[in-house]
């Protein structure tokens, strides 16, 4: 059964920074595309980025291009999301997800990750 944890998360001051982890386990697929979405009170979910386990190539939303950075760390099956220059806007609750293939395609679909972390929530405030 696969399974993700998200841990991170937090309040913090506009302009500052916070980190993002995504334990995953039970696939032994070697090229997982793991994304991160956030969802905002009343708004859908959005994505805003995803990595390629195997490969480690990111993609980025233009909403954190710049500001935030994915990376793995495959020794822990984990995968991180540094967020830095945080605005108000990027206030929500984040969901990493993974499915059992790579990231070539539709990777910003809610509906094509059949595997979702609970979530932890973010809040910047000005």
């Amino acid at each position: 059964e696969v399974k993700l944890v998200s841990s991170g998360g937090g309040s913090v001051q506009a302009g500052g920074s916070l980190n993002l982890s995504c334990k995953y386990s039970g696939t032994t697929y070697p090229g997982n595309c793991v994304d991160w979405f956030r969802q905002a009170p009343g708004q859908e979910r959005e994505w805003i980025t995803a990595v390629n386990t195997a490969v480690g190539v990111p993609l980025y939303s233009n909403s954190v291009k710049g500001r935030f950075t994915i990376f793995l760390d495959n020794a822990k099956n984990t995968v991180n999301l540094q967020m830095d220059s945080l605005k108000v806007e990027d206030t929500g609750m984040y969901y990493c997800a993974l499915r059992e293939r790579g990231c070539a395609t539709d990777v910003q679909h809610v509906a094509n990750f059949p595997y979702w972390g609970q979530g932890t929530q973010v809040t910047v405030s000005s």
